[in-house]
């Protein structure tokens, strides 16, 4: 018979639960697909997608306090790949730079000790790619090569520098946010630090504004609607500091460029947002919040469309959209014509239940498409949002004064043809047509749709709750159980739920609520089920309510394990559950202990008031079930043999008595074969007692005196012929009951909280739980083999221990998580290409460069074929066969929309060459191919009018301009009306005339 074996690998993993308040500003979604979220210590790296976590970092000491994705702005070959690089910063002032496909750091960068306040990764030009900025407090800004954490330059400002911000138009320009003011530097540069102390400007007290001093004069009309609403926030930018009674940038939360439109800046207030034009120096527009509104916490400029995604205070993400306004009246008040940019709520998503312990953090939208937001709850939650349209006109209501949105009809920047497939809600520019100049004319709805707004929640990941935790992992893999065996942990939480969860995934499986306080201790009586208890806070007699309860996951019903005990008894120290899952022990702390069948549920002894008290007890391994169900199938054999006379036994088939042992074998559990078994306990002196227990009998067995040079004994672990115990001093004592051998180790580590042997025969390997961390030992050797201590190599302290497989171990720690370790117990990281996802991921970036470069020219140019096929492994090219399968689980991994429009054949090269930027998002092929498309279908729509004859009527859709935030890419055309109309409504007055920049 050939062997056979069963890979039940389990991957470190670590189930995250909630955030620290440091954790508030770490995250960030990367061009690349991928959200990158700091846990405390751990960053975690989410695919929104599928709503997985498909990595975790470990390797900071000190909670995170930024992440940044790198930037994909540069040209893509087999020298210059695609790569998974984040940055990570943490309250120490390490920064960490990941190549995250491997779970490793690539370098580690240490300026100061005190919390990183920002950091970027330039993006303006392929060789500085490598290059990240960085905060370091008070007052510095430094330069350092992220590839291998090389310092370039570093500057020193007189303010203490809470955040920057690029233009995203001019790698130059760049504003730093101080605590008193904002700093502008015109000279950036890679090469060299900045050369000046840069313009530093103050933000004036609204009410100290000309704008409000100024007398009205008595035969103006008062300004009224918007005008009164800007005129009451307007703000000046001036260079001189204000006096003390003025508002100043200490309540300013954010400030960013504008991606939408040069020369535009924001600033976050909890109640209002201002937008600067930093060519007049004054502010051009406010997005104020009513008096009994939600404040602001976050602001996240887009660059498709000057929108806002806005953040308040009770998790609710709105979507304010720019509206134009007309040209101004020049008999007014020059001081009231600056150009109004209103911002129009144009969709909100479902607030949050708010409370003490649960509040938004931080919300990020995917810079790529920019119509999916995720957002960051304390607890842990993530919220997967995203933007749908839906065409149609909306119902009639006039008091809300808004103008129609509309949508292009067009699909990867080229009209849709008749018959042409389509991906619904693509990106922004796709659902949202450009907004209107003044002057221009309504288009014609042949060409443009009418769209309505809305949020949808698309994705949702939940963490564990708040520390501490009692976990328990479920029986061992054994040949018996390998058909229907799953890897399942059990997770005790302070609220009283149960959390169960698949290891192979990490997913969790299911969620409990059993208990009404913390749950206690877990232990599983067969793999579908399980007991566990929980004690509720003492009263004035030091008592408590014990619940008990048994659980069976399929059904997911719960009972009370002891009936009405419970109310008003000493709390229960540990329950502890016999090898064959026959009998269980309730161990109470001033009360002698209960012993319990558990397959009938009865009490079988409750001991003695005289019986000693426990301080550790364990199950033997032990039992004589084997030789119980040797003369139970002797005994029946030798019944089925005295029915039939001699003659007709040698007639009977061996076959037919070999069936009918495996049945009756089979048939022993309802038969309630009450083996014999052990325990041994012992006492507050050390002594060590032994008893044993058949069905109903309970005998007191053999009593060994204590160990002199053994403390109070804390725990027991029993397996084969090794009993170890441990002491509240740190002692392990190793007995060898087979040579009656005892073997005495000081840990020197103080009080051993629990020992857990490894499963599987043979496997020796000791788990041993301290106040200040764990070690794994080898009992057979008596030889430590790993050690983990708290303030030397990790940040948390250990909960809860116990063995997931034979070489990997669990732990539950303070931070909120559970991880788990190789038997060494390091980092939790590993490689996410060997990861086996529940849900399969698209992300190219796990592939090796040349099949990352593969996968995008096969989806870019199939000349081989009339059709397009998402086949690759039928393609004859040179190629290993495991590359080829790894590109092929990236192809079928894409969605059936995205494979239905690839096979289009009515999608033109160009639409293809847009919508595969997208899909790898590359930033250089993504504004290439967005102006090179435009552009060549401008040129192609010019040409068809320029042949058309005189008299004939054009039935073409009208020219649609590049947007605005490609800049000095756009129409000429377009870009002076733009700026005539700037000029008229930001410049005019009574005595001058309009005129061009």
């Amino acid at each position: 018979m050939i062997p056979y074996t069963v890979n039940i690998k389990l991957a470190a993993r670590t189930l995250t639960g909630t955030l620290n308040l440091q954790n508030k500003t770490a995250v960030d979604w990367g061009v690349q697909g991928l959200i990158a979220q700091g846990c405390h210590s751990s960053i975690l790296i989410i695919d929104p997608k599928t709503a997985q976590t498909i990595q975790v970092l470990e390797r900071h000491k000190a909670n995170v306090v930024k992440v940044k994705w790198s930037r994909e702005n540069y040209y893509h070959n087999i020298s210059s790949p695609y790569c998974l690089r984040l940055a990570s910063g943490d309250a120490s002032g390490k920064i960490i730079v990941w190549d995250v496909v491997s779970g490793t750091a690539h370098c580690e960068i240490q300026e100061h000790s005190k919390p990183i306040q920002d950091m970027e990764w330039l993006w303006n030009q392929d060789a500085s790619r490598d290059l990240l900025l960085a905060v370091h407090p008070p007052n510095y800004i430094v330069l350092w090569n992220g590839d291998t954490g090389t310092k370039l330059w570093k500057k020193s400002y007189a303010e203490n520098i809470l955040s920057f911000s690029f233009d995203p138009f001019d790698a130059s320009n760049m504003a730093l946010l101080t605590s008193e003011g904002i700093v502008f530097i015109t000279d950036f540069t890679h090469s060299k630090p900045p050369g000046s102390a840069g313009k530093k400007v103050y933000i004036a007290s609204p009410h100290a504004s000309p704008a409000h001093t100024k007398p009205t004069p008595a035969a103006a009309p008062a300004p009224t609607g918007a005008k009164k609403a800007l005129n009451k926030v307007k703000v000046l930018i001036t260079n001189e500091k204000p006096t003390a009674e003025a508002v100043t940038l200490n309540d300013c939360l954010q400030l960013s460029y504008l991606p939408s439109k040069r020369n535009h800046m924001l600033l976050l207030y909890p109640r209002e947002i201002l937008i600067l034009d930093l060519e007049l120096s004054q502010t051009v527009g406010v997005v104020a919040i009513e008096r009994s509104g939600v404040p602001f916490i976050q602001v996240i400029p887009c660059s498709q469309r000057d929108a806002l995604y806005c953040l308040h205070e009770n998790g609710c993400i709105t979507l304010r959209v720019c509206r134009s306004t007309s040209v101004p009246d020049e008999a007014a008040d020059p001081e009231q014509n600056v150009q109004e940019l209103v911002y129009d709520l144009r969709s909100q998503c479902d607030a949050i239940r708010v409370t003490k312990t649960v509040r938004p953090y931080r919300m990020v939208i995917c810079p790529v498409n920019e119509n999916k937001a995720a957002l960051m709850v304390s607890d842990g939650r993530v919220m997967l949002w995203e933007l749908k349209g839906h065409t149609g006109r909306a119902a009639a209501n006039p008091s809300s004064g808004l103008s129609p949105l509309y949508s292009p009809v067009a699909f990867c920047g080229a009209p849709l043809g008749p018959n042409q497939k389509r991906i619904q809600d693509l990106c922004l520019n796709s659902m949202i047509g450009q907004t209107l100049i003044a002057g221009e004319t309504l288009p014609p709805s042949s060409y443009q749709q009418e769209v309505q707004l809305k949020f949808l929640l698309t994705g949702l990941l939940s963490g564990l709750p708040l520390p501490p935790f009692a976990i328990r992992m479920c029986p061992p893999l054994t040949t018996k159980n390998i058909n229907h065996y799953q890897p399942l942990l059990a997770v005790g939480t302070s609220n009283g739920s149960v959390l169960v969860y698949n290891l192979t995934s990490g997913l969790l499986h299911k969620e409990l609520s059993v208990h009404s306080c913390e749950v206690r201790g877990i232990e599983w009586v067969s793999l579908t089920s399980f007991l566990s208890f929980a004690t509720s806070s003492p009263n004035n007699m030091g008592l408590v309510r014990n619940e008990l309860q048994h659980v069976d996951l399929p059904t997911g019903r719960c009972f009370a394990f002891r009936g009405e005990r419970g109310n008003d008894e000493p709390p229960i120290e540990m329950i502890k559950v016999s090898h064959l899952k026959q009998y269980l022990v309730v161990v109470f702390r001033d009360r002698p202990l209960e012993l319990w069948d558990i397959r009938t549920g009865t009490l079988l002894r409750e001991m003695a008031k005289n019986f000693p008290t426990v301080t550790a007890l364990e199950w033997s391994p032990s039992h004589n079930l084997k030789s119980l169900k040797k003369k139970q199938i002797a005994a029946r054999e030798a019944i089925a043999r005295q029915t039939v006379s001699d003659a007709e036994q040698s007639s009977v088939e061996s076959s037919v008595i070999s069936l009918l042992q495996d049945a009756e074998s089979k048939a022993e559990t309802s038969q309630a074969i009450s083996a014999r078994e052990h325990f041994v306990f012992t006492d507050t002196d050390g002594q060590v007692y032994h008893i044993t227990v058949e069905g109903n009998t309970v005998k007191d067995g053999a009593r060994i005196p204590p160990d002199g040079s053994m403390g109070s004994i804390a725990c027991i672990a029993w397996k084969g012929d090794t009993l170890v115990l441990g002491d509240v001093d740190g002692n392990l004592n190793f007995w060898d009951l087979k040579a009656r051998l005892s073997r005495g180790i000081p840990t020197h580590r103080g009080w051993v909280k629990k020992i857990r042997f490894a499963p599987g025969k043979g496997n020796q390997k000791l788990l041993v739980m301290y106040t200040d961390g764990a070690e794994v030992w080898d009992s057979k050797e008596v030889q430590m083999v790993s050690s983990m201590r708290f303030g030397r190599n990790v940040n948390y302290r250990i909960l809860d221990i116990d063995w997931c497989t034979s070489d990997k171990v669990t732990l539950a720690s303070d931070d909120g998580c559970i991880r788990v370790l190789e038997m060494a117990m390091k980092s939790a990281s590993y490689r996410m290409d060997e990861q086996d996802l529940t849900d399969p991921v698209w992300c190219p970036y796990l592939l090796l460069p040349r099949a990352a470069l593969t996968l995008k020219a096969f989806l870019l140019l199939q000349p081989w074929s009339g059709t397009f096929t998402m086949d690759i492994t039928q393609v004859d090219y040179t190629e290993k066969v495991e590359i080829k399968g790894l590109i092929q689980e990236q192809l079928n991994s894409l969605s059936n929309d995205m494979k239905s429009v690839l096979q289009d054949p009515e999608l033109s090269l160009l639409q293809r060459c847009l919508l595969v930027s997208r899909l790898f998002g590359d930033e250089s092929d993504l504004h290439f191919w967005t102006v090179a498309s435009h552009y060549l279908q401008s040129f192609a729509q010019a040409r068809q009018l320029s042949v058309k004859e005189g008299g004939e009527e054009s039935q073409t859709s009208p020219q649609i301009h590049l947007d605005i935030c490609h800049d000095v890419l756009c129409e000429n055309s377009y870009f002076q009306l733009k700026t005539l109309i700037y000029e008229e409504t930001s410049l005019v007055d009574d005595t001058t005339e309009p005129r061009l920049l």
